[in-house]
C-alpha cells in the first residue's frame, strides 16, 4: 500500500518540477522588453475597442441557447445510433427511428416557435413592435 502512495508522490513531485522547471526556462529565455502593446489583453487577434463593460445584445444569449438545444440533440441521438444495428436486430430497429424522429420533431417544433417569434432574426424592427396596441 505504501508503495503505490509512493508512486503518486514521485509522480506528483515530477509534475511539480515540471512546472518549475519550465516556468524558470521561460523567464531565463524571454527578453525582458515590456511595452504598451505587449500589455494589452489578447483576444483572438483583434485589439480590444473601448471598455469591458458594456451590455451584450440579448440576441446573442437566443442564439447560443438555440444552438446548446441542438448540441444537445446531438449528444441524446449518438447513444442510439451506436447500437441502432443491434436494435434492428432484436426487432427494436422501427421503434427507436420513431422514437429520435419524434424528439427531433418536437425539437423542430420548438425551432418553428422560436422563428416564427422572430428570436432568430438579427435586427429586428422596433418601431413596428412599439407602435402596436398592447393586448392586456
Amino acid at each position: 500500500m505504501e508503495v503505490q502512495f509512493a508512486h503518486v508522490l514521485v509522480f506528483f513531485a515530477a509534475a511539480v518540477a515540471f512546472i518549475a522547471v519550465v516556468l524558470l526556462l521561460s523567464r531565463l529565455i524571454t527578453p525582458p522588453k515590456p511595452d504598451a502593446e505587449k500589455d494589452q489583453v489578447y483576444e483572438c487577434g483583434e485589439r480590444p475597442i473601448g471598455t469591458a463593460w458594456f451590455n451584450f445584445n440579448p440576441r446573442f444569449y437566443t442564439i447560443a441557447l438555440v444552438f446548446v438545444i441542438f448540441d444537445v440533440e446531438v449528444a441524446f441521438m449518438y447513444p442510439v445510433a451506436t447500437v441502432f444495428k443491434s436494435l434492428t436486430e432484436r426487432g427494436l430497429g422501427v421503434f427507436a427511428y420513431v422514437e429520435i424522429f419524434v424528439f427531433v420533431a418536437i425539437l423542430a417544433l420548438g425551432l418553428a416557435y422560436a422563428w416564427m417569434k422572430g428570436d432568430l432574426q438579427w435586427v429586428k424592427d422596433v418601431r413596428s413592435a412599439r407602435h402596436q396596441p398592447s393586448k392586456v
